[in-house]
């Protein structure tokens, strides 16, 4: 592994020196990949289009995320960013390469979070739209289009992590492949309708699946925590260590969101039935609504009570993309069009 790790920090040297000049794009490229983005942009956006679509994105996001959060705690990937120096394959030639806020993330490296993620997830995104527009139009080419559009994404998240020095290409291409095969196994069966109690024990099962495997593998003499010591030791700016990218905020959120998920189905079964005015507006305020919520400050000590919040955020998610929102806009329009 020593060799495709250092070819990978040469790749990634050549990469940064050729497009640093496009450094921004990248930034915002690697935040529209975060996993974080299925939940609070590629889901609503969806929902108000077809409602199943958007419960088989969150469903998946969900799942993706939590399976990801397994597969690092068994492989214990490195990442670029503290593998530089923790080598100490580089100390007569330094690679000259640049770390950015959003590279300083916790957990393992592999396989990639945000290419597992959004592979998994566009997945959903694109076959629903080929689909459709092949049953409107019986074009083949035209159909191909939003699959070609996925693949651009993949690239460009792909190399976005490469840029910023979180993952080796490897971990990428492993993320992509293991994300697209998810995507369509989980978009098989989406749990549209399904009771309460469904929700609440898948919420439970990642929770305690998790639990058990960590306090399993630690038994075994594993440290599951040396990836936070690496990227602490290595990071160049100690505030863009995050408490949201270690491997529980990836677990309360998951768990928090299909639960919410489910509360949004018992208050609301089947949703609500608007037209595509209301429907634009729902998506504007939602997305408004849930722009605010991702800015509101958690405190990171004690960090249970952290944790305790980050689930209660993503719980909200769904209530308000679902319930709250449309519910207001149906009652507004609806008493608009009585009067």
């Amino acid at each position: 592994m020593e060799a495709v790790y250092t070819q990978g920090i040469w790749m990634a040297e050549s990469l940064q020196q050729r497009t640093i000049s496009h450094e921004k794009m990248w930034l915002v490229v690697t935040h529209i990949g975060d996993p974080k983005a299925a939940f609070m942009l590629v889901f609503p956006f969806t929902y108000f289009i077809s409602k199943r679509a958007g419960v088989a994105v969150f469903w998946v996001a969900a799942v993706t995320e939590w399976l990801n959060l397994v597969f690092k705690w068994m492989l214990f990937g490195e990442r670029p960013f503290w593998w530089i120096g923790e080598s100490q394959l580089f100390e007569n030639k330094q690679p000259r390469v640049l770390q950015f806020p959003s590279t300083c993330e916790t957990g393992p490296g592999s396989p990639s979070g945000h290419a597992m993620v959004t592979a998994a997830v566009w997945w959903v995104v694109v076959s629903s739209l080929g689909s459709y527009v092949y049953s409107r139009t019986n074009s083949l080419v035209l159909s191909a289009v939003p699959y070609l559009l996925y693949v651009v994404i993949l690239v460009a998240v792909g190399i976005s992590r490469l840029f910023i020095l979180a993952h080796f290409p490897h971990q990428v291409i492993a993320g992509s492949i293991t994300g697209f095969t998810l995507g369509i196994v989980l978009s098989r069966s989406v749990p549209e309708g399904r009771p309460l109690l469904f929700f609440f024990c898948s919420s439970i099962c990642l929770l305690l699946g998790a639990l058990i495997l960590h306090t399993g593998l630690e038994w075994l003499g594993l440290d599951l925590s040396w990836s936070i010591v690496l990227a602490k030791k290595w990071c160049t700016h100690a505030e863009w260590i995050r408490l949201d990218t270690r491997p529980f905020s990836s677990l309360t959120r998951d768990c928090g969101a299909l639960l919410g998920l489910g509360l949004a189905q018992y208050w609301k079964p089947g949703g609500w039935s608007l037209p595509w005015a209301p429907r634009a507006l729902s998506l504007a305020i939602s997305s408004m609504g849930l722009y605010h919520v991702n800015r509101l400050p958690i405190p990171v000590q004690p960090q249970g009570l952290f944790y305790a919040l980050f689930f209660v955020k993503f719980a909200l998610v769904p209530q308000i993309v679902m319930v709250l929102v449309p519910g207001l806009v149906h009652l507004f329009t609806h008493k608009k069009k009585k009067d």
